[in-house]
């Protein structure tokens, strides 16, 4: 057969198959996992705030879990061991929620404060960690995770005492409820 005398049909594509692909399936399923895993997480934050007990609103919240009684609150400073700020919540009598965060900073110290300073509490913005500092998230000053605990006032965040016994960070209750004036604002 010469090249000029092929047919048309030979030369057609075959046609296509049909291929069904189980993606939307696999991403409705998904979200109906991360609902249910919200839902169940919101759940139990829940009940931890109902109680008065600390919540963690870290990004892992099975990490740092706190032991609590009605003296003091406990974590086991290896969960500090990362260098990485954990936060917490402690929900007062009256209401107001008291928010702190735990670091071991870079001199290998376990330091504890509130989330929140002299100057911009009102703000209700709290600090965000960014490598060796923490940073105020309304005025942008940045705080080295060596002076917390250490200097106070301004911006700084407010310390709050924390004493270390065996393997364990202890918080008094006590302590933790005299931050409550760098929260008294309606919080959401």
């Amino acid at each position: 057969m010469a090249k000029d005398s092929v047919s048309t049909a030979e030369v057609k594509p075959a046609p296509r198959a049909v291929v069904m692909h189980p993606a939307p399936a696999r991403r409705t399923r998904a979200g109906l996992y991360a609902v249910l895993g919200l839902a169940a997480l919101l759940a139990v934050g829940g009940i931890h705030l109902m109680k008065g007990a600390p919540v963690s609103h870290a990004a892992d919240p099975t990490s740092a879990a706190a032991a609590a009684s009605q003296d003091e609150v406990s974590y086991k400073l290896s969960d500090f061991a990362d260098g990485k700020a954990k936060y917490f919540k402690y929900n007062a009598p009256d209401g107001i929620v008291v928010r702190y965060f735990v670091i071991k900073s870079s001199d290998g110290v376990v330091r504890a404060a509130f989330d929140a300073c002299d100057v911009c509490w009102r703000a209700g913005k709290g600090y965000t960690q960014d490598g060796d500092f923490m940073v105020c998230n309304n005025c942008g000053r940045r705080f080295a995770s060596v002076k917390v605990n250490e200097v106070k006032g301004g911006c700084n965040p407010a310390p709050l005492a924390r004493t270390i016994q065996g393997d364990r960070l202890v918080i008094k209750v006590q302590d933790i409820l005299e931050g409550r004036q760098h929260f008294n604002f309606k919080q959401s």
